[in-house]
């Protein structure tokens, strides 16, 4: 089995929260596979997941890579004032400024990193209008939590994925309420479920994988 890479743990790095690190060694199973190139990531927080991305996928592409960050930098519900993870977004979006600079700096190759502040469901119908011919390898889907963001996400990001390409999920199994009083609205998993239901001719899920997070591939437009 593929070691995961030991990446996002230089202590030049500033992460004040660790969502991400437990799921490094299905990632590198399935960069070895598909060796991507393009990213685009739906949320980025203090960029814990966008350092791995660059360091890791600069080595398994063995060239340089693009990564296109979608995040408002205001956080979703659960960083308001008195929510459950009450945090200064300003303070966040200049870790993720200077973590992101640190990664480019030591990645094995070029990384090219392109930051869009705004909504996400905006920032994916001006890149959809684009146009472009050069689609993502890997969509990753970690913005909000809530279902109907989640849909949104999902469809728009489904145009600029190339076949072939993962999707991946984050937070499949998330929710603030505690087991048999969730709000189906405010957790992404009936969003996910819908989005594979209809599109389930044109997504696969990756079998075996843990669950907690989603691994889903391309298979047709």
């Amino acid at each position: 089995m593929t070691e995961p890479a030991q990446t996002a743990k230089d202590p030049g790095y500033e992460f004040t929260q660790d969502w991400f690190s437990g799921n490094t060694r299905t990632w590198q199973q399935l960069f070895t596979i598909i060796k991507p190139r393009r990213f685009l990531e739906i949320g980025s927080f203090e960029g814990r997941s966008t350092c791995w991305i660059i360091e890791a996928g600069t080595k398994t592409a063995e060239d340089s890579i693009e990564v296109t960050c979608i995040d408002t930098w205001q956080g979703g519900a659960e960083h308001q004032p008195g929510a459950a993870i009450d945090t200064s977004m300003p303070a966040v979006e200049r870790r993720f400024d200077a973590n992101i600079a640190l990664a480019k700096a030591s990645a094995a190759h070029g990384a090219e990193v392109t930051k869009i502040k705004d909504w996400s469901n905006l920032a994916l119908a001006d890149l959809i209008a684009a146009r472009s011919d050069q689609r993502f390898d890997l969509v990753y889907i970690d913005g909000s939590h809530q279902s109907p963001d989640v849909m949104t996400d999902a469809v728009m990001a489904f145009q600029l994925l190339r076949v072939g390409g993962l999707m991946i999920f984050d937070d499949y199994l998330w929710s603030m309420d505690q087991p048999g009083h969730q709000d189906i609205m405010k957790m992404p998993k009936p969003a996910i479920d819908a989005f594979l239901n209809v599109f389930q001719r044109k997504m696969q899920v990756y079998r075996g994988a843990p669950l907690y997070q989603l691994y889903t591939y391309k298979v047709s437009d």
